[in-house]
């Protein structure tokens, strides 16, 4: 088994490059059944570089047959309102794609993906699923048919076959800790890579072989790897906090609170020790997320 950096690692330092475009291309490609290509990464206020260690929301100008715009966004914890932040997003980059007065035939397609590292807030019970896919569907009040669409304007022009495949956005969520391991196509290798940060020696599919072969941990050098290993101390750290939290009754975020909380002291220009004295948090937590804030 090879070990590789993790994915949303991957995307925040390594996968902006062009030259490795070709990875984002084989995981899309898999995850949505057709060919795509990468053309860049989009210049917006989601791209810009932070140090956020929560999330990571990436823009990207993809091609394929319908030249649709896809938005990647990496959640490490849970985040109560995030269908609402998933709408927001999707929203933004429609209007985002269209210039003032342009015509809206002009507004772009996009598909939002979401992987998600926490399923705190999914029902165990009726959700046994690690992939969900929907978009905006119309159909008949009485008939229950859907809305169907020709290519023919008013006017009687013909116009490109206009339906609700190549208009509404479309989302898919990938609950990363909700896969059983069971590899029975491409994608299923993406996603135990996602969960393991890892490939076994039995994959096959291309587009993994290719990542396993950029995203390996031992091609970082020294400091690359002293910033990963940090990394994954900090997230161990915060899902720990998380844990404890639900496994004592306080599941609804008193252990992400604090920290939301030790965030908003720093930003007042409190010293870390009024932060812990006040939030309880070990100084090595509110130090990281000093780092977080530009703080201290």
């Amino acid at each position: 088994m090879k070990k590789l950096v993790r994915f949303d690692w991957a995307m925040k330092y390594i996968l902006r490059n062009k030259a490795n475009f070709d990875v984002l291309e084989a995981f899309l490609s898999n995850l949505l059944k057709e060919n795509i290509t990468v053309k860049g990464i989009l210049e917006s206020e989601s791209n810009r570089e932070q140090e956020n260690r929560k999330f990571n929301r990436v823009d990207l100008k993809c091609i394929d047959s319908q030249g649709r715009q896809i938005i990647i966004e990496i959640q490490n914890q849970r985040e109560v309102d995030y269908l609402q932040r998933m709408l927001w997003g999707t929203s933004k980059a429609v209007v985002e794609s269209i210039e003032l007065g342009s015509n809206y035939s002009e507004v772009v397609k996009i598909i939002s993906i979401s992987i998600l590292y926490h399923t705190m807030r999914l029902d165990e019970k009726e959700n046994t699923d690690f992939i969900y896919y929907g978009t905006t569907e119309m159909v008949g009040l009485h008939t229950k048919k859907p809305l169907a669409l020709h290519g023919t304007s008013p006017l009687g022009v013909d116009q490109p076959s206009i339906t609700r495949k190549n208009v509404f956005p479309e989302y898919y969520m990938i609950y990363v800790e909700k896969f059983e391991d069971m590899i029975n196509e491409d994608i299923d290798e993406w996603v135990y890579f996602f969960k393991h940060g890892a490939i076994r020696d039995d994959f096959k599919s291309p587009g993994i072989l290719l990542a396993a072969k950029k995203l390996g941990y031992l091609m970082m050098d020294e400091k690359e790897r002293r910033a990963y290993d940090d990394y994954l101390a900090y997230l161990g750290y915060e899902m720990g906090l998380l844990d404890t939290a639900k496994t004592d009754g306080r599941a609804e975020g008193r252990a992400e609170g604090m920290i939301e909380v030790a965030g908003e002291m720093i930003k007042m220009g409190m010293t870390a020790e009024q932060i812990q004295q006040a939030t309880k948090l070990p100084l090595t937590a509110i130090e990281e997320l000093a780092k977080d804030t530009n703080g201290f």
